[in-house]
């Protein structure tokens, strides 16, 4: 008869913004270069908008927010369809894998909070709106910086991408681990929130790397104090309206957060939504 563990047994975490390319800042240049080659310039915010989707999804739905959609038809003399969108995320495709090549090291801290993560005995697993050959190039550069997860996967592994649980059901399996509830999702965008809440895992939004605060090292610490404290509480509530069980301002910031999940599970409770369901 099955027994569900009373521990934790893995967690599955997000790539850009998370694991590196501190203030996810590849996708971003890579979706601003081609809506403004495209000739219609997006500003960050609109392409921070919808991030930690599967690229192409991403890209559609910059194309229906309303100021681009409308300058999309006033530049183009029609609405966006599909073959734009199919043009746009050809494009995407050959500009990020550039951009990847500046935005690919580890977030600080990354090592060593994934070994203390291992010392505990937890799985570690990865999942990403990146493609296979984006994974691929951070796993390789990632192992380059001391870092391997046991598991990686990208949307085309998968019927569809986040914000449903597939892929992190795949990380499960790989990394041989059950049930989804003894396990965390630690990932910096609503989205990722959602992923991880639709597979039944206790989530961890990340604030200060991520894409919600959205600052390289260099503009984060040039920062003021009170600058730095809006940012994050800004990114912490629009996590938490996600539905984030906790936030951190990094991953390598988890330790305790992982106690109190742990915590938690002893005394044999689930992640429950913040609605109290499943």
């Amino acid at each position: 008869m099955f027994s569900r563990p009373l521990r934790l047994v893995g967690v599955v975490i997000d790539w850009a913004g998370t694991l590196a390319d501190h203030g996810s800042r590849a996708p971003v240049e890579a979706l601003r270069g081609i809506f403004s080659d495209a000739g219609v310039p997006i500003d960050t915010a609109e392409a921070r908008s919808s991030m930690g989707l599967a690229k192409r999804s991403h890209i559609a739905a910059i194309l229906e927010l309303p100021r681009v959609r409308a300058a999309w038809t006033d530049k183009h003399g029609a609405a966006p369809i599909d073959a734009d969108v199919d043009r746009l995320y050809a494009d995407f495709m050959l500009r990020q894998s550039e951009c990847l090549k500046e935005h690919s090291v580890l977030i600080d801290g990354i090592p060593e909070a994934i070994a203390s993560m291992r010392r505990r005995g937890l799985a570690i697993g990865t999942t990403t709106g990146y493609t296979r050959p984006m994974l691929d190039f951070l796993l390789e550069r990632a192992r380059e910086q001391g870092l391997e997860p046991d598991a990686a996967f990208c949307p085309g592994d998968v019927p569809v991408g986040r914000p449903a649980p597939f892929m992190c059901y795949l990380n499960a399996i790989r990394m041989n681990v059950f049930p989804m509830s003894s396990m965390v999702k630690i990932g910096d965008t609503p989205v990722d929130i959602e992923e991880g809440l639709n597979a039944g895992m206790w989530t961890i939004g990340i604030t200060r790397t991520g894409n919600e605060v959205g600052l390289g090292v260099e503009k984060w610490l040039k920062c003021s104090e009170p600058e730095k404290a809006a940012l994050l509480a800004a990114a912490e509530a629009r996590l938490l309206s996600a539905g984030a069980h906790y936030t951190a301002e990094s991953v390598a910031e988890c330790e305790s957060i992982l106690d109190e999940i742990q915590s938690r599970i002893e005394q044999g409770e689930l992640p429950r939504r913040a609605d109290g369901i499943l």
